[in-house]
């Protein structure tokens, strides 16, 4: 379950919590910020995702994820599901972003307007975690996750952000 605090976040509280630019933040807190694709794909989103876009349970979007770096660490591992009438007007070059950043583009326009943040605790057993920690080298207890919804023009994209274990929780 989605939760509207990340309680017994620990270290990682002060990086959830923050509704800035995590991009911004991130470039700002190292030497060299990258951005890795892992894939890109039209497929379904999961149930929960489809629900907050309002999407049909059947209906494909754009699912991109990617690993934000640090100094050539991975610190993020990030989830963004398109829909197919988000990829148009002002949005119309997001599904071409390639290895620069969709932080950069939602922040770079004042008229977008952003959801509160929601937080979960991922387990083993999740998909997302799942897919986060194969970029790792071990298998962390869980790993803190946050999402909001990005809007704009009657258009929405869900973002999903998975902090993982190193540099940032130090």
């Amino acid at each position: 379950m989605w939760l509207p605090r990340p309680a017994g976040s620990g270290a990682y509280l002060h990086w959830l919590v923050d509704a800035g630019s995590l991009t911004a933040r991130l470039r700002a807190s190292s030497d060299q910020f990258a951005v890795t694709g892992i894939t890109q794909r039209w497929a379904r989103p999961q149930p929960d995702e489809a629900r907050l876009l309002g999407l049909q349970l059947r209906e494909r979007a754009l699912l991109r994820e990617v690993c934000l770096n640090c100094d050539g660490s991975p610190v993020v591992f990030a989830h963004s599901v398109l829909p197919r009438s988000s990829l148009s007007g002002s949005w119309h070059d997001l599904g071409r972003l390639g290895s620069r950043p969709l932080g950069e583009a939602l922040f770079a326009n004042a008229r977008v307007m952003r959801t509160p943040l929601m937080f979960r605790k991922l387990l083993p057993g999740h998909a997302l975690y799942q897919r986060a920690a194969a970029v790792l080298q071990g298998r962390p207890a869980c790993l803190w996750a946050r999402r909001s919804v990005f809007m704009l023009e009657g258009s929405s994209i869900l973002v999903t952000e998975v902090f993982l274990p190193g540099v940032l929780d130090q």
